[in-house]
């Protein structure tokens, strides 16, 4: 339980380190773009490695590739309520955005850890870590660029890092017990919502800061995920 309470506080306390560096610090927009598709091209093998391999192993496909779908459905409606009611690019907008896409991985993560050392999940915390901070950083610039109060808006990501790390331990916890089929079910969905998360918010994000190199970084993504994952199976 302590590396799991210990892996979940580092990935989730990314956002409030991204968060402090926006709103204090500077970062230009070709490194946060290639930061963000540097743990996009993780996150790929991560959902593959971590998610859905295990999954078919544990459940059936039919039923498994059904969840990843359904994950994508959800995470893509939501995804829309979010530009369309709130609006994509005001404050309310972006920590919905994040918390949205947040919310999948952090589960996720929680669940890669039921009875796993933290090595064997580094892939997918490391990319997670890599995508939050980031993120954060540019959400929170852009809420002190529309005028909101900078303590106001370090309170709100600190709160959604809360939350982020409330649904991790609840994934870890709450399913300890569940069948292997069950867990199958719950990491296809968590698949398919980072996927849709992947193509919706975090490749496009990062080709419109870093678009010349949007592709170079994603594929060094892959090739440290990979490096990981021979890490922790060595």
């Amino acid at each position: 339980m302590a590396t799991t309470v210990l892996v979940i506080a580092v990935v989730s306390a990314a956002l409030v380190v991204g968060a402090a560096w926006g709103l204090s610090g500077h970062l230009p927009a070709h490194v946060e773009g290639f930061l963000v598709a540097l743990a996009g091209g993780a996150l790929i093998v991560s959902v593959v490695t971590e998610l859905v391999e295990p999954s078919l192993e544990d459940g059936s496909a039919l039923a498994v590739l059904a969840m990843v779908g359904a994950g994508a459905v959800v995470f893509t409606a939501l995804d829309y309520v979010v530009d369309e009611v709130w609006g994509g690019q005001s404050g309310g907008g972006l920590l919905a955005a994040i918390t949205l896409d947040g919310v999948p991985e952090n589960l996720a993560l929680g669940v890669a850890l039921i009875g796993a050392g933290a090595t064997e999940v580094a892939a997918l915390a490391g990319s997670i870590l890599l995508s939050n901070l980031p993120e954060a950083a540019g959400g929170a610039k852009q809420m002190a660029d529309n005028d909101m109060d900078r303590g106001v808006a370090f309170g709100l990501w600190v709160t959604t890092a809360v939350v982020l790390s409330a649904s991790a331990l609840a994934g870890n916890l709450l399913l300890e017990q569940a069948a292997p089929s069950t867990l199958a079910l719950v990491r296809g969905f968590a698949a398919g919502a980072v996927v849709a998360s992947l193509a919706t918010e975090v490749f496009p994000e990062a080709y419109r800061e870093d678009h010349q190199s949007t592709g170079l970084a994603a594929a060094l993504g892959v090739v440290l995920a990979v490096g990981l994952g021979l890490l922790a199976d060595g």
